[in-house]
């Protein structure tokens, strides 16, 4: 299957990010290098992209899609939860933005032998990475009863996650529970009829959010990413993060407001003793897509950017 995404807010996001055209932009989430692409065609021959995904599919897109790109281009086959090994293996100890796109690609979504998908049956995978360990498959047939509840609460914010454990954990009593299409079928009879009619939506999506939150990690490296990120910029240099979900934006929005603070003294105390400098300032509210764009791209309908600019050691802001 070829591989295809639809970028979400590509011009909010290249406009907001890229302010030199001989800079370095790191897009650590790369994909089929849709906001890459256009980041490329805003660089000279000076630029240079370093784009990063765990999906060898994913890479082996981009470097057809940046083929033909003016500016230097390296790909690198890892996940962002390394970005601080990465950026010293490619020598680049400061670089002028960086851009971080979440959540499951179109393309992840749209093949079905991936297993992310609620609306195919497929064998039950999940992983972004196809060479982890972890796949949905184990964490649905192994996992305790009661850590299955906690996750599909925790990541998928689902009202009805201990009665979808209660019977996930009976039905694999029988059998494992070895497909997406299994997997649907039980979340169909564990949630109540007249809930499942009465709340719109797939009644499987959150529960299948959670599972691929789960298997991938994906909350529990982001804070320190976002802060690597922070810490690699120019001044000047800018963090563009694109959400999905509110765990995902809750998170970015809380780190991003974290390290934009100046004093963190305890209120109660009269003077500033900590003496700590706010790392970036935050431009903007979060942007979200344009109703043209929700009607061209559904999936977009969800999604938050997030934009911050590096200040200088001194915690001014950078003077172009």
């Amino acid at each position: 299957m070829e591989f295809h995404h639809i970028s979400v807010l590509p011009q909010e996001t290249i406009r907001g990010l890229v302010t030199d055209p001989a800079g370095t932009y790191v897009d650590c989430t790369l994909g089929g290098a849709g906001h890459a692409g256009r980041i490329a065609a805003r660089l000279t021959t000076a630029g240079r992209i370093i784009g990063i995904d765990q999906d060898a599919a994913a890479i082996a897109a981009a470097k057809e899609h940046l083929a033909a790109a003016a500016c230097r281009v390296d790909i690198v086959h890892d996940n962002f939860r390394n970005l601080e090994a990465i950026l010293a293996a490619q020598e680049a100890p400061l670089v002028d933005g960086v851009l971080f796109d979440l959540g499951v690609s179109s393309y992840q979504l749209d093949t079905a032998e991936r297993g992310f998908s609620y609306m195919q049956d497929a064998p039950l995978d999940m992983r972004m990475d196809p060479e982890a360990k972890l796949s949905a498959y184990e964490v649905v047939n192994e996992y305790e009863e009661a850590d299955l509840a906690r996750i599909f609460k925790e990541y998928g914010e689902e009202r009805w996650s201990k009665r979808i454990a209660k019977f996930i954990a009976a039905a694999r009593q029988e059998k494992p529970v070895a497909t997406t299409g299994e997997l649907v079928d039980l979340i169909k009879r564990a949630i109540p009829s007249a809930v499942r009619h009465a709340s719109g939506g797939h009644p499987a999506k959150r529960v299948f959010q959670a599972i691929r939150i789960e298997v991938n990690d994906e909350l529990g490296i982001l804070a320190e990413a976002f802060r690597t990120a922070v810490h690699h910029l120019k001044p000047g240099g800018r963090i563009a993060i694109i959400t999905f979900h509110s765990l995902e934006d809750r998170i970015a929005k809380n780190t991003l407001r974290e390290m934009a603070r100046g004093c963190i003294c305890p209120p109660e105390l009269p003077v500033c003793v900590c003496h700590h400098k706010p790392e970036i300032k935050l431009l903007g509210r979060a942007i979200a897509a344009s109703p043209e764009e929700i009607e061209e791209n559904s999936r977009s309908k969800s999604a938050k950017l997030r934009i911050a600019e590096r200040l200088t050691e001194g915690g001014k802001e950078y003077a172009r």
